[in-house]
Formats: structure tokens, sequence, C-alpha cells
């Protein structure tokens, strides 16, 4: 009688019948969303660290495109060679301007008496827009008049200043008077004189020249064309080869008396708290991740003796619990295979196809059922999974008759 002939009908099964394939996807599909987080954070972090752009939505700003913007007046003077430094905080003006300057303020909102006197103490001669009452600070010859409402008119000069004769007419709105000698209110509104006040005044003190105008209009890049508002802006801020454009902004606070104390977080760049969010975040998440993980195993003397049996069913309950027929299967079939293969004198390391030749000749069973038993694909379900144990059972049984 010739020796069965042996056939691999099935693919091996490894394992828990998993491939490289399968445990990879599976893989995947649970860091996936760990993955996307982690990518995001990359990408708020790369982000907030760009620099600023360029661009900004500021009234009157010198890098602002946009019609209340003053971009286009502050290229101009530019190209005059006009050095424009835009600065937001008093402390900038303070070492940036000095006399034979120029210090452009706009609004005076945010303004408080410490910054008006850091203005005051620089030397530098001042234009100030739109700003009434510091005025009254800095000078006792011009004041605020009101009349700040309503639509830009055009306005003609109607005095004998250099600057707004060259400019010759303007729009604007708003009215400065002048309070006391020296003090030239051009641009009136239409219909009145100089003597109710005008757009624009100009005065001399402490040999420094102070210019007021009462609107922004002629400022921005929407009238910067009309009129003579551009011979009028470009005459006031390019006196000098120095313009310090200051916009006053919201945390310009407590730099007024000259101090170089400052607090810690004031000293840190703007993007440093978002930052500092982000790595609470990347920590909390490499926690969640890596706590999950078990550290390494550990030998020790257990406290008591546990008997086999007890733990072959307690690892049972965990296959069954976590429905891992794969393991379950793997276990039952490497059992069933290595005592088969003692019992007929073949070495642990004999392989599968040794193996299950071996068994069919003692069983007489056909090589595919025994191979389909030993080393097939793994059952789905519990009814699947206890079929095979019976099968085993019975393969064993047979094996050990022999």
């Amino acid at each position: 009688m010739s020796a069965p002939t042996v056939t691999t009908a099935h693919a091996p099964v490894v394992g828990d019948g998993t491939s490289v394939r399968s445990r990879s996807a599976r893989r995947w599909r649970r860091a996936r969303w760990w993955l996307a987080l982690l990518g995001l954070v990359v990408v708020a972090g790369l982000l907030s660290a760009l620099p600023e752009p360029r661009t900004s939505t500021l009234t009157l700003a010198p890098d602002n495109p946009g019609d209340l913007g003053a971009r286009a007046a502050a290229q101009i003077l530019g190209r005059q060679g006009v050095d424009v430094r835009y600065v937001r905080h008093i402390a900038e003006v303070r070492s940036l301007a000095a006399p034979g300057s120029t210090v452009l303020v706009v609004g005076d909102y945010l303004l408080d008496a410490d910054q008006i006197d850091v203005l005051d103490a620089t030397g530098a001669d001042l234009v100030m827009v739109d700003a009434g009452w510091a005025l009254g600070l800095l000078t006792d010859t011009i004041a605020a008049g009101g009349g700040t409402g309503g639509v830009p008119e055009v306005r003609s000069a109607a005095c004998d200043d250099p600057d707004a004769v060259a400019a010759g007419s303007i729009t604007a709105r708003g009215s400065l008077q002048a309070t006391g000698p020296g003090a030239v209110v051009c641009f009136p509104a239409a219909g009145t004189d100089t003597d109710v006040g005008g757009a624009y005044a100009v005065t001399e003190s402490d040999g420094r020249r102070i210019v007021a105008l009462a609107d922004v209009a002629p400022l921005t890049n929407e009238h910067l064309a009309e009129q003579g508002n551009a011979a009028l802006v470009l005459r006031a801020l390019g006196r000098h080869e120095q313009l310090v454009w200051y916009i006053p902004s919201l945390d310009d606070v407590g730099a007024g008396d000259g101090s170089t104390d400052a607090a810690p977080g004031q000293l840190l760049p703007p993007v440093v708290p978002i930052l500092a969010l982000q790595l609470v975040l990347v920590v909390v998440v490499a926690a969640l991740w890596r706590g999950r993980r078990l550290g390494r195993l550990v030998t020790e003397k257990l406290p008591v003796v546990v008997r086999s049996g007890e733990t072959t069913r307690g690892r049972g309950r965990l296959y069954r619990r976590a429905r891992s027929y794969g393991h379950a299967a793997a276990a039952l079939r490497a059992g069933a295979a290595a005592r088969s293969a003692a019992r007929l004198g073949l070495p642990r390391s004999a392989p599968a196809p040794v193996v299950v030749g071996a068994v069919a000749r003692a069983t007489s069973r056909p090589a595919q059922t025994v191979e389909a038993l030993l080393y097939g694909p793994p059952p789905t379900d519990d009814r699947g999974l206890a079929q095979l144990a019976r099968d085993l059972d019975h393969l064993e049984s047979e094996v050990h008759r022999t």
C-alpha cells in the first residue's frame, strides 16, 4: 500500500489566522484617529509659527490696503526717502522719536496723560489726527471744536499756511479752533471762515511744529487721491527723513513712566500661549496613548498556587469574552498537533506536511481532512470552535489507539 499523498489545499495559517496585511489594517484603524489629531496639532503649530501677515484691517494703519487704511500714503512717503516706522507702543515711540523727526499720532481714545507726556518729551514734530483732547495737553493754542460727523466735504484752504496753500482744497470734516496766538486754522466748512474753525491747524510750541487734522479722511486710501489731500498729507508727514507712525494699542499701558521693568508675560511673544496650549494637548494625548500599553513583563513568585486547570479555564473565558476565536483555535490545534506528533515519534521541530502525513497514515484519514483540522482557517463563531474541539479530540483518540 502506497503512502497517501500530502497536498496543500489551503494556504498555511500562522498563529491566530491573521496575516501581515490584516494586522496592519487593524492597527491602522485603531491609530488613524490619534494620527489625525496629531496631524491637526502639527498643522496648528506650523500656522501659529508663521510670521504675521503684512497687511491689517486697522484704521489708518500703514499696512492696511483697505479703504480706511493708509498704505498708499506710507508707500509714497517711502518712495520719497522717508523712513516710516510703524509702532503700537509708547515705549517704541520714546526710543525712535527725537528732535528732527516726525511723530504721527492716530486717535487719542487709548492714550493717557503719561503717554502724552512721553510724546511731549520727545521733542519731535507732532501730527495729531483725530486726537482732540490730547491737543489740550500738548499746546494751549489749538482745541477741538467738534462736528466730526457727516460725510467729508470739499473745503478750501482759506489761510496762508504754505502746506495748506499748496494743497488748495481737501475733503474733510470736523473742526479745530485757534485758542491762542501763533496758531493757524485752515480748511473751514463751506459757507464759514477760519474764525469758526477748520479741519486743519498748525502751531509752534517749544521750537517744534504741531499739526492737527480733525478728520482721518485725507490720509485714507479711499480719499488720498481726491482734491489736494495727497499734497497736504505728504507735506505734513514728509518734513523730516524719519516718521514714527504711532497707533496706540489696547495693551499699550504702563509704559508712559519711562520704566523699563515689565512683567514676565509681557516679554513673551504673543504666540507663546498658543504653543503652550498645544504642548499640553500633546502631553495629554501621549499620556493616553502610552497609558493603554502594558509595561515589560516582570516575573515574580505567586502568593498562591494556581492549578493548571483553573489557568486554562481562565484563559478560555478571556478568549470567549474577547471573541478571539482565532487564538483559541490556534491553541487547540497546536496542542493536538504536538501531542499527536509525540505519540507518533516525531520531533517537535517536524514541519506541518510531515505531521499531516504521519497522522493521516495512523488514522487512515485523507491527508486533506487532517490538514484542514490541524492547519485550516480559524472558526468564526462559538459553534464552529466547539465543533473544531470535538473533531480534534476524535482525531487524537484515533492516533492514540494506533
